[in-house]
């Protein structure tokens, strides 16, 4: 399996054919320049959507050269989005990034009934981190989108997460479903959905992996910690995936590993038809280069 991040780029540049990007609205400098430096690095072909002035202006004062790349002169951001998403649906391109547009923009898009890009999943955000005092890559789902996930949300979410890392070579991943604590109480929903997801798991209804919960972080994470408590579990200090409870707890998780603890990032929207690459303004360039390598990674085994 891929140790770290460095890796997955390395795969993501070893590509025969490389994955076309389209960049939505592409006249974003952050996003713009995130694109190009994937392109150069070997990562992706870029394929620029938006106002074309713009994005030549913003590219000379990056010290890019796109001539030699596809721009679709467009001013409008919609129009912009729905070209981008066409060309996915096509087959034209293979990843969907965000620019200019906004995040609902982007995704009302991609859920469009004639020419979008839905699979018949829920669409979740996936975050992949590289966290020096973690033995392995560590993925939380979903702590951008799914405000409130429910029983049955929560299960797509762990079957679209179960499957990502499926394709980039864990072949058994070990999901935590995380509360608050072990024990299940009606006073908190969390342990209550935990509860069920492992029941299902243990009926095999739930496939292709270990599962347990409830589980409280530490003891999702740390092997001395789930030890000190008498935690017997296969998943317990060893985690791939934490399935978070609200986008509360997933966005704070996921702020905290960047900002605090100096945790390389990159993250993925998962269950369209393509990749999704919606990253915020906040975030680094690395984690915005990160994520389109991510992105591009799909379906490649590590060595």
């Amino acid at each position: 399996m891929f140790r770290t991040i460095s890796e997955i780029g390395e795969a993501a540049k070893s590509q025969s054919t490389k994955k076309k990007l389209v960049l939505a609205a592409a006249h974003d400098q952050q996003a713009l320049s995130a694109a190009l430096d994937a392109g150069q690095t070997g990562y992706v072909e870029p394929i620029l959507i938006g106002k074309g002035d713009k994005i030549r202006s913003l590219a000379q004062e990056l010290g890019y050269q796109i001539e030699k790349l596809q721009l679709i002169d467009v001013n409008e951001n919609n129009d912009a989005v729905e070209k981008s998403v066409k060309m996915i649906s096509s087959g034209d391109a293979h990843i969907l990034m965000k620019g200019a547009c906004g995040t609902a923009e982007l995704l009302k898009g991609v859920l469009n009934k004639e020419w979008g890009l839905r699979s018949g999943s829920l669409l979740s955000h996936f975050a992949l981190f590289e966290i020096k005092n973690y033995h392995k890559l560590l993925s939380v789902s979903d702590v951008a989108i799914s405000i409130a996930p429910g029983l049955k949300e929560k299960i797509q979410i762990l079957n679209n997460g179960v499957k990502f890392l499926h394709n980039i070579g864990i072949c058994i991943p070990k999901v935590a479903i995380i509360a608050a604590l072990e024990k299940v109480t009606d006073s908190m929903p969390a342990t209550l959905d935990a509860a069920e997801i492992v029941q299902m798991y243990e009926n095999n209804l739930i496939h292709d992996c270990i599962v347990d919960g409830p589980l409280a972080l530490d003891n999702a994470i740390s092997t001395e910690s789930a030890k000190t408590k008498g935690i017997s579990s296969k998943v317990a200090g060893d985690a791939d995936l934490l399935i978070m409870p609200q986008i509360e707890s997933g966005n704070v998780l996921y702020k905290a590993l960047t900002f605090l603890s100096d945790a390389k990032v990159a993250s993925v929207v998962l269950g369209a038809s393509a990749p999704i690459v919606l990253t915020s303004r906040a975030d680094s360039h690395a984690s915005k280069l990160n994520s389109i390598m991510l992105a591009a990674i799909q379906g490649i085994k590590p060595q």
